[in-house]
């Protein structure tokens, strides 16, 4: 019901002059989806409270209720067609009325790290951009299908929340950025291994892919209610640019059950990373950087290596953002480790030199579906120097893509050898002794196995040779009719 839900949602939103692409699908679905969220929320905070003996006090005024203004129902649970708003007093309601109300509770919320500042923050970056009252209205009646109350209910829908973020990257490569493979981002999470108490960090955090699989590694097994308030509020931290990012990882681990995220809509590379104090660092650093973006001078300025890179940017907020014995896992484009430019060979002997650099995998072309580009993921521990490197090359005879999506059983392999830092076809160890001291390069160089190159086969040589014949007869002929 769920699925089907949604794909009524998506073709709603299609016939809609205001919603061009997947990206204005998901955002408008997002604000429709938490509104009907918060209100499932509190009906189930009410109702405990009643249990209990003790009265809630609702976060949401009574006008700008769920089943007053979006879908009021009959005594016989139907939609209320003389008091639903429809049309233009709907998109009027919406746009002149919900949306302002909504976003005063960024200024009279108590506290940034509480529901009431997210609910202001969110409707503070969005605008609602389905045009038509009429469509709105068959969206809001979509949504007032789906049910928040049950913990199968909200697996389910964390579940197709995902698919669609996943979905994003087939609208263009603004999509794409938002979205990091989840079997790569579990394994990256299993390696690292953060523990209950620990604070976690993703300064770059997207849809917040990291920080939900993190929370769902953390809240396997037994846990008490003092460990559910920990997890809750004192252990998830992020930071996104990107509006409609912003908005999209807040949503998502509100709807993986963290009520009240401590993400926070900012550039992280604004601040000036000598700036950063004990009090600003963090256990564990989970992060993939946006690959290729540039900044501007006045942003390098805030870091000891200047780069335009901003990955490299990022790197440096990383090791300088990470506790004494802090943990990380960062995807990064492969180039960093061989890249002869000083920026890359500066930042290279700074990650070399402050942190253990133990283990680093290399991922192929494919990893990130919609984007060629090749990666690897740096492990690393902060406070004691790097003396031996552990390499483990993903198995090239597998190629991955859209069709042929990374999972988890790729990277069982690697998970068990990375245990014990053990040999194989496709996993070695390098000591820095034998590394370059001038260059720092830490190619990705498989000493059990010499690269082959790739034969064509006789049929592609042929057609070649084809092309290449066509290609003079052409040129003969414009000559022949020049003389």
């Amino acid at each position: 019901m769920f699925e089907q839900t949604f794909k009524n949602i998506d073709d709603h939103l299609w016939k809609d002059a205001g919603c061009s692409s997947e990206l204005d699908y998901v955002e408008q679905t997002s604000w429709i989806l938490f509104l009907k969220y918060l209100d499932d929320l509190e009906r189930s905070k009410e109702a405990e409270a009643r249990l209990s003996g003790k009265t809630y006090a609702p976060i949401i005024s009574d006008k700008y209720k769920w089943n007053v203004w979006a879908c009021p129902k009959t005594k016989e649970g139907k939609l209320d067609n003389h008091k639903a708003l429809t049309g233009d007093d709907l998109k009027d309601f919406v746009d002149g009325k919900l949306f302002p109300y909504l976003r005063k509770f960024r200024t009279t919320a108590e506290h940034p790290d509480t529901i009431e500042y997210k609910i202001g923050e969110i409707f503070h970056e969005l605008k609602n951009k389905v045009q038509s009252g009429y469509n709105l209205r068959e969206v809001v009646n979509r949504v007032d299908e789906l049910r928040f109350r049950t913990h199968a209910e909200k697996h389910e829908m964390s579940s197709l929340y995902e698919d669609k973020i996943k979905n994003m990257g087939n609208a263009g490569r603004n999509g794409g950025e938002y979205y990091t493979p989840r079997p790569l981002i579990k394994t990256i999470i299993k390696v690292v291994a953060p523990k209950i108490g620990e604070t976690i960090y993703d300064g770059a955090a997207g849809s917040a892919g990291f920080l939900v699989e993190a929370f769902e590694y953390l809240k396997q097994g037994k846990l008490s209610t003092r460990d559910m308030e920990t997890l809750q509020k004192k252990t998830f931290y992020g930071n996104e640019k990107k509006s409609l990012a912003y908005i999209i990882g807040v949503m998502n681990m509100i709807l993986h059950g963290i009520e009240a995220p401590n993400i926070i809509h900012t550039n992280t590379l604004s601040e000036n990373i000598n700036d950063i104090s004990d009090k600003d660092r963090y256990n564990v650093v989970l992060a993939n950087p946006p690959f290729g973006g540039k900044e501007r001078a006045e942003v390098q300025e805030n870091f000891t290596i200047r780069s335009s890179e901003t990955a490299y940017l990022f790197m440096q907020h990383f090791i300088k953002i990470l506790k004494a014995n802090g943990r990380a896992g960062v995807v990064i484009k492969n180039t960093f480790l061989s890249n002869t430019d000083k920026a890359s060979i500066q930042l290279r002997k700074l990650l070399l030199e402050s942190c253990n650099l133990h283990t680093i995998l290399d991922m192929p072309g494919g990893t990130f579906t919609g984007a060629g580009v090749k990666t690897v993921v740096l492990f690393f521990d902060k406070g004691t120097a790097t003396r031996k490197i552990w390499y483990y090359q993903f198995n090239r005879s597998r190629n991955l893509g859209k069709t042929n999506a990374l999972n988890e059983k790729d990277l069982e392999n690697f998970l068990k050898l990375q245990k014990t830092k053990a040999d194989s076809e496709y996993s070695w160890t390098v000591k820095m002794v034998d590394i370059d001291i001038d260059t720092c390069d830490l190619s990705v160089n498989n000493p059990h196995k010499k690269e082959e190159n790739i034969l064509r086969s006789p049929k592609q040589i042929l057609k070649e040779m084809r092309e290449l014949d066509a290609e003079t007869n052409d040129l003969l002929d414009q000559i022949d009719g020049l003389i």
